[in-house]
């Protein structure tokens, strides 16, 4: 059994984990071959100077990029980019001042990202870096701080799915055209915390500039890569970095290094086990537009111009969609033109080598006088920073890669996604269209589940001193899906510095069941449905179940920042969906009755040395727990665990 791309690059830049060919559900220890922090580079520095280091592994590793809220003068948000900027050079890590750029471009055009690399940021739009070959994915602060301090990171394999592409665009559409089509069409979490390989003879068509606005944007469609196949066109756009890099005497890989690239292009295996594939036929790909408020709505180009939706904003900036090819096709849309009255328009280039470029060829001139007003190089308006906000009662159109509501501005706002040619044909007619006559159609869902994987769920598992080898506790069902961080920790305690573990105890739960507390105890098990833990970031959803003595949650599936939050706290998350399949099919009088918490009232019996879960005569596998995350149980969390290995605990 081969593997995928994902396992294969995992396995490269393995620091520990299984004594075997890494596979899906594998936890692992990662060496990343880069790590990105933006603005959050100063709450990284506290938890970094919290965990007791003093020195930084492996400077080399790091990038600061600081591009979040640059158009703040503060001198509040000042003193902070000067610390940061301070703690670079003291500690020798490249960094980049607010105007240098989106720090997500910034790895791809400055050479940080290749082909077969493991590279991750602490923020979320760090797929983009599958379209240069990479594995791009991911982590949260406390993880960057573990990066920094001992230049590793836990990971857990995700399941991999195949998206073939066929055929070419026909005219008028793109690549954002694609992802808001594949965001639209496969809404139902088909792809939800995996790992999407692009393939099929579709790829070779598609541009450098369209591969990164699709990688970027499948963070909103919800794998955690999007990784593209290397070709031609890769390593074009690696030579050309290489060249811009040597004029500024700096070089981040050899001739030698392109050299093999194109000998031996990184590939996943011909017999890869996959856990679905996609097929999309590129030709069948018309101009889409997603929204209002989600990504998971598309309606045709075509069917929205009818409805001639007035505009008052429009945007051409973020990391999906402000390079080259776009800010060129936007001014081709607009020359000799302007801005129809009642629009602003925004321009951001997704860093200063773009905008440069852009200006060399006049294409920059072309926006500007067309009536675009120019922002710097960096995130601004795209999360609500910065001038051009959408107003109560506003409608925008966006080029940007989010519009649920708030995110550029007012919650009574509506906020539109398209191609940057839409944008700006939508700028100047002063409602939604775009600057040709398009058809009206999208593609059919072609999408194929394959069996799972027996995989190594059998395999004999060593148990590190202080792990339990076997686990009981009292079954405690909890039926329904998507239970939010608010439903597990109220937002009415999130942000009080007064709230005890006892008071955690007490309302943990509230919001999902207000009886939840007084009916349940220490010890208890509590097995959920799928997309346990989304919503906010809040680390007290784990830390109030932590503190009412549940000592796991068993879950069809986990939102990616809840389970990496929990292991960081030293808490376990296991996926069982098999179990929760089982439970709903045992208990479907109480789930119609919309029961909130089942108690039947028997035991569930957990055995880490074989992965398996026993309840009622019957057994269920799960991915094998090894010594990776044994060690952020064992340690009571990530934390504390760097500090053991550094000698600091």
């Amino acid at each position: 059994m081969g593997q995928t791309i994902v396992e294969k690059i995992a396995q490269s830049h393995l620091s520990e984990g299984p004594k075997r060919p890494l596979r899906t559900g594998d936890f692992v220890s990662i060496r990343p071959h880069h790590v990105m922090t933006h603005d959050n580079t100063s709450a990284v520095m506290k938890k970094f100077q919290g965990i007791g280091a003093k020195k930084i592994h492996d400077p080399k590793q790091l990038v600061f990029a600081l591009d979040h809220d640059i158009q703040n003068k503060d001198e509040s948000n000042q003193a902070k980019y000067r610390a940061i900027e301070a703690f670079a050079k003291q500690h020798g890590v490249d960094f980049y001042p607010a105007g240098s750029g989106i720090g997500h471009q910034i790895m791809v055009e400055r050479g940080y990202a290749v082909p077969g690399s493991f590279v991750v940021a602490s923020d979320s739009h760090s797929n983009m870096y599958g379209a240069i070959g990479a594995v791009g994915t991911p982590i949260v602060r406390t993880d960057a701080a573990a990066v920094w301090a001992t230049g590793e990171f836990w990971w857990q394999i995700p399941r991999s799915v195949q998206v073939v592409l066929e055929g070419r665009l026909p005219d008028g559409a793109t690549g954002k055209d694609i992802i808001i089509t594949l965001c639209g069409l496969y809404n139902h979490d088909e792809v939800l915390n995996s790992a999407v390989e692009f393939t099929g003879p579709g790829v070779a068509s598609l541009s450098m500039d369209a591969r990164l606005s699709i990688s970027n944007m499948t963070t909103e469609w919800g794998p955690l890569v999007g990784w593209f196949p290397m070709d031609e066109i890769t390593i074009e756009y690696l030579k050309g970095v290489k060249r811009r890099l040597a004029a500024m005497g700096i070089e981040r890989f050899t001739d030698k290094d392109v050299e093999n690239w194109q000998k031996n292009p990184p590939r996943p295996d011909s017999d890869a086990v996959y856990a679905a594939r996609i097929v999309l036929n590129l030709r069948d790909v018309t101009p889409h537009v997603s929204g209002p408020d989600t990504v998971q709505v598309m309606e045709s180009l075509a069917a929205m111009e009818k409805k001639k939706i007035t505009i008052q904003k429009a945007y051409l900036l973020s990391c999906v969609n402000s390079r080259l090819e776009d800010l060129a096709a936007a001014a081709e849309v607009v020359k000799g033109k302007k801005v129809a009255p009642g629009v602003e328009f925004y321009l951001g280039a997704a860093s200063k080598w773009v905008q440069e470029e852009a200006e060399k060829h006049g294409i920059w001139q072309t926006l500007l006088a067309a009536g675009a007003h120019p922002l710097p190089a960096g995130c601004g308006p795209c999360i609500g920073l910065g001038v051009g906000l959408l107003e109560p009662g506003e409608v925008g159109i966006s080029a940007t890669n989010r519009n649920f509501k708030g995110r550029m501005g007012s919650r009574d706002a509506r906020c539109y996604l398209a191609s940057p040619e839409v944008v700006a044909a939508s700028a100047v007619a002063g409602y939604i269209r775009g600057p040709h006559e398009l058809g009206d159609h999208a593609p059919q869902r072609s999408y194929t589940e394959f069996a799972a994987d027996g995989g190594t769920a059998a395999e004999k598992v060593e148990i590190l001193r202080g792990f339990p080898e076997r686990l009981k506790g009292r079954l405690v069902f909890m039926p329904q899906d998507n239970v939010n961080t608010d439903a597990i920790y109220g937002k009415d305690y999130t942000y009080r510095d007064d709230v005890t573990p006892e008071m955690m105890a007490k309302v943990v739960m509230e919001n999902y069941d207000p009886q939840f507390a007084e009916r349940t105890r220490a010890g208890d098990v509590i097995v959920s449905c799928y997309n346990f833990g989304t919503g906010s970031s809040r680390e007290q959803a784990v830390t109030a179940l932590k503190a009412k003595g549940i000592p796991l949650v068993i879950a069809g599936s986990f939102s990616q920042t809840y389970l990496r939050n929990a292991f960081n706290n030293g808490f376990l998350c296991i996926e069982v969906p098999e179990l929760v399949k089982r439970l709903r099919e045992q208990f479907p009088g109480e789930i119609a009755g919309k029961e909130k918490t089942i108690i039947p009232g028997d035991e569930i019996d957990i055995d880490f040395t074989s992965s398996t879960i026993s309840w009622r005569d019957e057994k269920f596998s799960f991915p094998a727990l090894g010594s990776v995350p044994q060690s952020l149980v064992i340690a009571h969390g990530v934390e504390n665990l760097v500090a053991r290995r550094l000698g600091l605990g």
